[in-house]
């Protein structure tokens, strides 16, 4: 798809995020008009060994980068899931926090979706798992490798629902 001749105005750039302090997905499109264009998806991971503080030191700094390189208009993060596990539930809440810090930092709001919204969006139902999230965005954004790893592309599925939403 050609975005050539469109208004730039009328191009939103949305970047996605899956939050997690042991791996932060990201993923970059753009909505034009009803279509989407992918732009980039990655992941920041930091390692177990490190301590906490470091660790959401590095998920901070790694973020405003792709965000000074990206330079999106709106976001869209996943909501923080309470499962059974609490300990990794207040890991994924520190990550979110020095997201939404880096965010909030560039200016942008944030759209929070839950994981049913954002499978429904991409997939259609709310039971997707990792694997029919991978393929849909693939097929969604024209992808020719599934986008990996799992968690970029739920950040890339976040982003997607986002433009249809129409945030």
């Amino acid at each position: 798809m050609s975005l050539t001749g469109l208004n730039r105005s009328s191009i939103v750039r949305i970047i996605g995020v899956d939050p997690g302090l042991a791996s932060t997905g990201w993923g970059v499109v753009e909505s034009s008009q009803g279509k989407l264009r992918y732009i980039a998806h990655g992941c920041i991971e930091t390692k177990s060994e490190q301590p906490r503080g470091e660790r959401l030191k590095i998920i901070h700094q790694s973020f405003l980068e792709v965000l000074n390189i990206h330079k999106p208009q709106q976001a869209a993060m996943e909501n923080l899931y309470f499962g059974k596990n609490v300990s990794s539930a207040m890991s994924v809440a520190e990550a979110r926090g020095v997201l939404l810090l880096a965010l909030a930092n560039q200016g942008l709001s944030v759209t929070e979706l839950t994981p049913n919204a954002i499978k429904k969006a991409v997939v259609g139902v709310t039971r997707a798992d990792k694997k029919q999230i991978q393929k849909m965005i693939a097929l969604i954004l024209g992808l020719s490798d599934l986008p990996k790893p799992a968690h970029a592309a739920d950040a890339l599925g976040a982003a997607v629902c986002a433009a249809h939403l129409g945030i």
